[in-house]
């Protein structure tokens, strides 16, 4: 202790590195003339504070700080890794952690998706009948075992009952029809209600497909409780329920969300995922991958799906752990076998006959209905989603699920076409006819010329015969119910993932289209666009083929997927030869639909929920500059900063009471507003808090310093409260005059939260993502206010 002669004590205390830190007080003037120790100065950055550099609900993480804080601690571990064996072991583990947990993601979620899948098959056979040799086998396994199948029905085994048949004793008649169908409503009805009723009373999060707000975390944005544990059980179980009530959706998008919770929540096992949100999101995406992976069995598809539709950062190590984990995943979904045909690919097809180069006319037809279907389903559904949150309909969702779910099952069950689930739907369009098929698609006129019997197991272009006209008639009934309830159900509080329905869409058309060209083909195979390909007899035409495309269009059509659309199709059917058709169609199907509207049916919903999202795919054209854009505007109030070290607490908490901003610019003085740094304000008030707990003398009068070393003070003020570790001393900024196409990449490609204008070295204002996109709305006449969250 040094006695200056001017009352005060300056207690200087040498911690480690030599830092002395100043005690202005009586009382530290006693503590040290007694020996004691004094309490030191609380500083973050030596200290570091629990919930600092954490981030509130519905905000965007700082991609920057994020990265920063790992690249920090890999290089603590790097070099404390050179001085000892135990540290070079913890080194070999960090490292290893990514891998593994890849590896426990990729295994739970296929375990999760091989039950969903059983669970999901028997359910849906449960509306038709039961196993009398055990209630829990659906209709494909029951019959396994038995003798008493024929060619004709071998789906029907005595072992299978209907309901008609176990409560009247009888399946013919129109008594047992009524009956059978009043059993298919009633278990319909049961399911959605049970799915509707779980979602709203335990995981509210757990509706819709999950994929935009899967696209808008990936970005940044923090959801809590959407990647958590009650999301996941509940999502898993509604799924089941929701698809087997014969709602027209799918549980592929559904897939990709509980993937992703299966990420976050084993994120949380490994330190160096749980304390960093920008590494947490890395796994998010090789997770997004796996979803895609386990729910068509497409695991390069799932990478690519990753990549191009769903991923905001991707970095190359990210698609290697994709890879492994979407491996993992489809090695388990295969391990479990849920199709129960050793198969791996969801629609297995094996088509006899290639395709010609004429043909590719009608699969850019395909591909032009798929982007007309796709542009008119978005605005349908984008409508029928505003009426749902503006009137009284969205405040009955359960009474909403009943009514549609009703209407489906009433609508759908006399046509066996859309009674059927809709995998299964699909995977009958697809099929290739042959000899040996009973099919009613195969419904041709019986040839007498042998000469056009065809070859083997593969037949020859055939008539039409009454069975055949009679499926059309089906399809095409089944095409308009198909376009039409999709457009209501989707959005709906329940599960509802949106490719399988799109495909079910395409592939009618599809195959109305191939039949079409097949009967063409036969009647008329001396016209020019047949000569020399198609000769008598010969198997010309695939309309399971026109199927595939179809699909293929409408799925891109809606979701505006390109090269992963593609993949995920080839792995998904198994048709490798058939990926020109594929990608002509599915071209053809984005450029119509980009020609209505660039956005697809995610990026719409991420639109009407309002989450601040800035789109990689959408190009800013307009030419105003960042000065346009900041805040403050001209007429509003000045920016609200903080000084350096001329605030008081009490001023401080002040500010940030009369304020919800997210944080402020720290400048040198009020005067010269040259900027320092920038400081959260979550940040701020845990400091501050903290502060008051652990740091003697702390009060409403004591200053503020955010500098590394405290001003002189009067002798009789209370401790300064250093928080220099809390300020970000290299915040981005951009001068006034800066294009704001130029900010607009900024942004997106680093992941800015924020960013602060300044002119000649003065700040001007600030720039946040929620600018931008309320900026980007009024240039597109929009409403700017629907950006519902900062």
């Amino acid at each position: 202790s040094i006695n200056n002669g001017c009352s005060r004590v300056c207690v200087c205390v040498c911690v480690c590195v030599g830092v002395c830190y100043e005690k202005y007080s009586g009382s530290s003037r006693a503590a040290g003339m007694n020996g004691s120790a004094p309490t030191r100065l609380v500083d973050p950055l030596e200290d570091p504070l629990p919930g600092v550099g954490t981030y509130e609900d519905f905000n965007t993480i700082d991609w920057v700080r994020e990265k920063s804080k790992d690249r920090d601690r890999h290089r603590e571990i790097a070099n404390k890794s050179r001085q000892s064996t135990w540290a070079l072991l913890r080194s070999i583990s960090d490292a290893f952690s990514g891998w593994l947990l890849m590896l426990l993601v990729g295994l739970k979620t296929g375990a999760i998706a091989g039950g969903i899948d059983i669970a999901a098959h028997w359910l849906t056979d449960m509306k038709e009948g039961v196993c009398l040799i055990g209630f829990w086998f659906n209709h494909e396994h029951c019959c396994w075992t038995s003798n008493e199948t024929t060619f004709q029905e071998r789906d029907r085994c005595p072992q299978w009952q209907s309901w008609a048949e176990l409560i009247t004793g009888t399946s013919e008649g129109a008594f047992a029809y009524i009956v059978n169908y009043l059993m298919y409503l009633f278990w319909a009805l049961l399911f959605a209600f049970l799915a509707v009723s779980l979602v709203r009373a335990f995981a509210p999060y757990a509706c819709g497909s999950g994929i935009p707000e899967i696209k808008t975390i990936l970005s940044g944005f923090i959801i809590r409780g959407y990647l958590g544990k009650w999301t996941l059980i509940i999502k898993t179980i509604t799924l089941v329920l929701a698809v087997s009530s014969g709602l027209s959706l799918g549980k592929e998008g559904p897939l990709v969300h509980v993937a992703c919770c299966c990420a976050n929540i084993l994120c949380h096992r490994f330190a160096k995922y749980r304390k960093n949100e920008a590494k947490r999101r890395e796994v998010l995406s090789a997770a997004a991958a796996v979803g895609v992976s386990v729910a068509f069995g497409a695991p390069i598809g799932g990478v690519l799906f990753s990549l191009e539709e769903v991923s905001y950062y991707f970095p190359l190590k990210t698609l290697w752990r994709s890879f492994f984990a979407a491996l993992v995943a489809a090695f388990t979904l295969r391990s479990i076998n849920p199709f129960g045909n050793s198969r791996l690919v969801l629609f297995y097809v094996e088509f006899h006959a290639p395709w010609h180069l004429v043909e590719l006319g009608p699969f850019i037809l395909l591909g032009i209905f798929g982007g007309l279907w796709g542009a008119m389903f978005i605005k349908a559904n984008i409508y029928w989603c505003k009426i749902r949150k503006s009137t009284c309909l969205g405040r009955y969702p359960v009474t909403e699920v009943l009514v549609v779910t009703a209407l489906t099952g009433l609508l759908a069950y006399p046509n066996s076409y859309t009674r059927m689930s809709g995998p299964e739907l699909i995977s009958e369009l697809f099929n290739d006819c042959s000899l040996l098929d009973s099919s009613q698609l195969c419904g041709y006129s019986p040839v007498t010329n042998t000469t056009e019997a065809g070859v083997g197991n593969t037949l020859g272009d055939r008539p039409a015969g009454p069975g055949l006209y009679t499926a059309l008639w089906q399809l095409a009934l089944a095409l308009v119910f198909k376009m039409l309830i999709t457009v209501i159900t989707f959005g709906m509080k329940v599960p509802s993932g949106l490719f399988i329905p799109s495909m079910a869409v395409g592939a009618i058309a599809g195959r109305l289209l191939g039949v079409g060209m097949e009967q063409l083909a036969y009647y008329h195979h001396d016209w020019v666009i047949f000569k020399g390909w198609c000769s008598p007899g010969a198997d010309c035409i695939t309309p399971g083929l026109y199927a595939m495309v179809g699909a293929a269009a409408c799925l891109g059509g809606v979701t505006r997927m390109t090269v992963s659309l593609v993949v995920i199709m080839f792995e998904l059917t198994g048709g490798l030869e058939y990926i020109v058709p594929l990608m002509a169609a599915t071209m053809t199907s984005k450029w119509v639909a980009d020609a209505f509207g660039r956005e697809g049916i995610y990026e719409a919903h991420i639109r009407l929920n309002g989450y601040p999202f800035l789109e990689p795919k959408e190009e800013f054209e307009h030419n105003s500059l960042a000065v346009d854009v900041m805040r403050p505007r001209r007429a509003d109030p000045s920016l609200a900063v903080l000084t350096q070290d001329g605030m008081t607490v009490g001023e401080v908490e002040a500010l940030v009471e009369s304020t919800d901003y997210s944080g402020f610019p720290v400048v040198v003085s009020a005067e010269s507003q040259r900027l320092v740094g920038f400081v959260l304000r979550r940040d701020l008030l845990i400091s501050i808090d903290n502060a008051r707990k652990r740091q003697e003398g702390v009060v409403s009068a004591s200053q503020v310093v955010f500098t590394d070393h405290a001003p002189s003070l009067p002798a009789d003020a209370p401790p300064p409260l250093r928080l220099r570790g809390i300020v970000d001393l290299s915040p981005f900024t951009v001068t006034d005059h800066t294009p704001m196409d130029i900010t607009v990449d900024i942004f997106r490609k680093l992941g800015l939260r924020q960013c602060l204008v300044t002119h000649n070295g003065r700040l001007l204002g600030i720039i946040t993502k929620k600018d931008i996109l309320k900026h980007m709305a009024q240039i597109a006449n929009r409403d700017p206010d629907s950006i519902l969250f900062n």
